[in-house]
């Protein structure tokens, strides 16, 4: 049975920011399309094997099962819930960034 794949409204904000600043800083507006497409792919990807990338090397994340999926230069942090069949995808970082920082924000789903 495939998970379902949720995402957190920080991730839905990540993604429209790293296509706005691509698009509107770069003025690349179909490389913005591109790459945020092939991030979407690599995270439905995970609704087959969630489980089989990394744990996240902050302790307090790793505590929690945070997972990490690198795809192009971003990190998606995510956590798969076996018992329900879901994946719950947290962030989607620039992985240059300080991403300690970045996992410290509040994180929200919909219900």
């Amino acid at each position: 049975m495939k998970y379902k794949i949720i995402f957190s409204e920080n991730a839905k904000k990540d993604l429209i920011s790293v296509v706005r600043y691509i698009s509107g800083e770069l003025l690349e507006p179909d490389i913005a399309e591109k790459l945020a497409q092939r991030i979407l792919k690599a995270i439905k990807s995970l609704d087959e094997f969630p489980n089989s990338h990394r744990l996240c090397n902050y302790k307090e994340w790793k505590e929690k099962g945070l997972r990490v999926l690198p795809t192009e230069n971003y990190l998606v942090f995510y956590s798969a819930d076996d018992a329900n069949k879901i994946v719950k995808i947290y962030r989607v970082i620039y992985g240059k960034r300080d991403i300690e920082d970045q996992l410290k924000d509040r994180i929200e789903f919909e219900e």
